[in-house]
């Protein structure tokens, strides 16, 4: 198999599945339980907090592990418009969101509050200006995620956190960096964001276990999951003892070799980028320059994407047609960018990864021509 679809998830290497083999059947204390075994628990999943919050560049006792990024944007999103209560309920945020934000601020409007949605431009790019100019002296969040899960494209997070200070001191920022994280330069600390948002299974761990970022400006956030009081009070419930600790090797494994695995992964994309730009009919969605090296969105204009990943799939080649949250329907990401129709229709991701090799970009360009030069378009 030919695995292409690593903005879907990533395998889990040997080491991080032994990991949480060794705490499921031999270190399975309760990190609540008083006796030693508990107590030894307790005192590795803080060390395992340390590791990874060290990869994000954030105190440890501002990271509460959660069950996944949706867990953490949900919770993010809650807990700022209830920190900022008082303030307005006014929402700052892009079309292009994760739909874990885009659905959770559906419902808040239900709720009463007022959502603005800066639109991208038809690269997929997002400027400061352009989210800052919707701010309102009323404006309780401002929400833009780090990288787009479909596109790949860079947002100015850091940029907009400056100056939101400027425009309105009381808003708070919440970004999803579950695609970014370990993928492009960020300091959870150094961005000046109130609320991050990451995810295991994006970067060799588990799926079912990712962690929230919360700043200082925002000392007590309020649960989403009352009860047991775990995690210092801030997300109840027993703590995933075994996939925490995979994400911890995982995050490890990264950040040993990170420098070099980046600098693979952008060696990838511009090949992907070279090689695919042969095909006929073939266009590049994704921006060239300023963007994740791990994810490039290209359209084989006039071929419906289901039919692509269908008949790439039949080859053993796993490619996907946008987010997998999306489940083969157009995503919102694709229509916001207001590409003629047979262009929007046509959209597919690659997505790469530390395991991903030129003769498996080759591999699928060639079944890709072979799609082309077999098939009649149908749009």
């Amino acid at each position: 198999m030919i695995y292409l679809d690593y903005a879907a998830t990533t395998p889990v290497p040997q080491a991080v599945a032994d990991t949480m083999y060794d705490v499921l059947r031999n270190r399975y204390a309760n990190p609540s339980a008083q006796y030693e075994a508990g107590r030894d628990m307790r005192a590795q999943v803080e060390q395992w907090r340390g590791t990874i919050a060290a990869a994000l560049d954030c105190p440890p006792g501002r990271l509460s592990f959660t069950s996944c990024g949706t867990e953490g944007d949900v919770w993010a999103i809650r807990a700022a418009l209830w920190r900022n209560r008082r303030a307005g309920r006014h929402i700052v945020t892009t079309a292009v969101e994760h739909n874990a934000v885009l659905e959770t601020l559906k419902q808040l409007k239900d709720e009463g509050y007022s959502v603005d949605a800066v639109p991208p431009r038809p690269d997929g790019s997002i400027d400061a200006d352009s989210v800052l100019s919707r701010v309102r002296p009323d404006t309780a969040l401002v929400s833009v995620m780090l990288v787009n899960n479909e596109l790949g494209n860079r947002y100015p997070v850091e940029e907009i956190v400056k100056r939101l200070r400027e425009v309105n001191p009381v808003t708070l920022f919440h970004t999803d960096a579950v695609q970014g994280f370990l993928k492009v330069p960020f300091s959870a600390r150094g961005s000046g964001a109130d609320f991050v948002t990451v995810s295991a299974h994006k970067v060799g761990g588990a799926k079912g276990i990712g962690a929230l970022y919360v700043s200082d400006r925002v000392r007590d956030p309020r649960p989403l999951l009352p009860g047991g009081g775990q995690e210092a009070g801030r997300r109840s419930g027993t703590e995933a003892t075994a996939q925490i600790a995979g994400f911890a090797k995982a995050v490890e494994l990264r950040t040993a070799h990170l420098s070099e695995a980046l600098r693979h992964l952008s060696e990838i994309r511009a090949h992907a980028v070279e090689t695919l730009s042969q095909i006929p009919d073939l266009r590049v969605i994704s921006p060239l320059q300023d963007a994740a090296p791990h994810i490039l969105c290209v359209s084989l204009v006039g071929w419906p994407s289901q039919n692509i990943v269908t008949d790439l799939s039949a080859q053993g080649i796993c490619i996907s047609a946008g987010s997998a949250c999306h489940q083969g329907k157009l995503s919102h990401v694709v229509k916001a960018l207001q590409l003629p129709e047979r262009v929007r229709k046509s959209v597919i991701r690659l997505s790469f990864g530390a395991e991903t090799s030129r003769a498996d970009i080759d591999a699928c360009a060639a079944a890709l021509r072979r799609h082309h030069d077999e098939r009649l378009p149908m749009l």
